[in-house]
């Protein structure tokens, strides 16, 4: 393997004395993986923040065997998370891709969307510009790995409008007529994902509803543990909207 690429920095696994196995986010390759050596010394630690982005140059002999990986700081947005919402923001949406990803499967929309959700968040983005974000990245990221929602129309009646829930079973929007019947067992499907306005509520919606397929078709065993930082982001998104 011999790739030279802009990386985002998604999670760092501390190896042997001072080095560390870290993922990062490619444009053309998806997630992968190097060994850095030093990665937790003082001169990498600022380098290796999640939501980085580093010239990243991975060497290996074999496809096999861990890539060596050399970096280079060239966009520093870590730091710049200042409030809790934003680097807690941060820590999820870094960990989500990091855990959700295979190796080596390109996903260049998300490196993008997660890209500009990154410097929206180093910018200062408010709370519920902040909620909207992660739920659009959440929402792409189930499309991406084939889990994605069809908001197209009415599961029980093929109506294109006035669409009001999804259905937690098939993903379909159900329309407010067809579903209000059945509205406690349904999801409140969030205005903005169908091009309505954001507000506190429709945010609210959003988390979820991309909270529930996450966690039903995508985050498992182990990968588990992330959802805390989740649960503490929806609290101060919803609290502060």
């Amino acid at each position: 393997m011999h790739l030279d690429t802009p990386a985002i920095v998604l999670a760092l696994l501390p190896h042997g004395e001072h080095g560390a196995v870290v993922r990062f986010l490619t444009p053309a390759n998806g997630l992968v993986a190097g060994y850095v050596r030093g990665g937790r010394s003082s001169k990498f630690r600022p380098v290796l923040q999640p939501g980085n982005v580093v010239a990243l140059s991975l060497r290996a002999r074999v496809d096999t065997q861990l890539a060596a990986a050399t970096v280079e700081l060239t966009r520093a947005r870590a730091a710049l998370a200042t409030t809790a919402a934003a680097l807690l923001a941060l820590d999820w949406l870094t960990a989500l891709t990091a855990t959700a990803l295979a190796e080596d499967d390109p996903h260049p929309a998300l490196y993008r969307t997660l890209d500009a959700v990154v410097d929206a968040i180093a910018a200062g983005a408010g709370a519920l510009q902040l909620g909207e974000n992660v739920v659009r990245y959440e929402h792409l990221l189930l499309a991406e790995l084939g889990f994605g929602l069809d908001l197209s129309a009415c599961a029980a009646t093929g109506v294109t409008t006035d669409l009001a829930y999804v259905s937690p079973r098939s993903s379909q929007a159900v329309s407010r007529g067809a579903g209000l019947p059945y509205a406690d067992k349904l999801l409140p499907l969030p205005a903005f994902l169908i091009g309505g306005p954001v507000d506190a509520e429709s945010v609210r919606d959003g988390f979820a509803l991309t909270g529930h397929f996450l966690e039903r078709d995508v985050i498992t065993g182990r990968g588990r543990d992330i959802l805390e930082a989740r649960q503490r982001l929806v609290a101060k998104v919803v609290a502060a909207g």
